[in-house]
């Protein structure tokens, strides 16, 4: 009877020793053809990892970066998110953070990728890189406001957006009534050629920022998302 239950025991480790290597063994297989560019095929092998071991943070950031490979942003910043409640590496939960905030910097969600950026220099202060992206976000995040907002906020704004534009009109109500008690003369409005220099300027410098947004995002960034580990 002895025997018998010592080689069940001996059976169970080894199922159990087959199953934590064969997440690993996904893993590989996935990293081979991140590699050879075959994005999808290396996405189900990482989540054949991930089911094996849904704790396994390196399964949910090589998930995430072959997301990304196919532009698959919110895709990729859910596996990002679950690797950091995983990782307890700081130099790879710094990795992730700056993963999370490059995704979002190229959705334009720049009060989002400020507080990525924030996090992964928490867990290394030493990546320049990061320290660059984090300035060049909160910079961008004070010119171009997120498009998203919280629905509360969102709802407080439209309210005081309606009181505003109530007391815009009341204003030029009385505006208007003051200049016809008082017939003050016009003054002269800027000339349509002024006004229209002055847009094509306002455009032509929205469209340098843009662009060196645009190269500031490409090269380095994308290379440190298709690192696999």
């Amino acid at each position: 009877m002895s025997n018998r239950i010592l080689s069940i025991i001996i059976c169970l480790v080894s199922c159990l020793c087959i199953a934590a290597q064969s997440d690993r063994d996904h893993i590989r297989r996935g990293n081979r053809l991140m590699r050879d560019t075959l994005y999808t095929k290396a996405q189900v092998e990482y989540q054949k990892a991930r089911e094996i071991d849904n704790t396994n943070a390196i399964a949910h950031y090589n998930l995430g970066n072959a997301f990304m490979s196919q532009n698959k942003i919110e895709d990729a910043i859910k596996e990002y998110d679950a690797a950091s409640k995983f990782e307890r590496n700081k130099i790879r939960l710094s990795k992730i953070y700056h993963n999370m905030g490059v995704l979002f910097q190229m959705a334009r969600r720049y009060d989002l990728a400020v507080a990525s950026y924030q996090q992964s220099l928490r867990n290394d202060p030493t990546n320049n890189e990061t320290r660059y992206n984090y300035a060049l976000s909160l910079y961008l995040a004070k010119k171009f406001p997120s498009p998203q907002s919280d629905p509360n906020q969102q709802q407080d704004k439209n309210s005081k957006d309606e009181k505003k534009e109530q007391g815009k009109q009341e204003k030029e109500k009385q505006n208007k009534e003051n200049k016809q008690n008082q017939q003050e003369e016009p003054k002269p409005d800027m000339s349509k050629e002024n006004a229209e220099q002055m847009l094509k300027a306002a455009m032509q410098d929205e469209k340098s920022t843009q662009e060196k947004l645009q190269r500031a995002l490409q090269q380095p960034q994308r290379k440190r998302l298709q690192k696999q580990w």
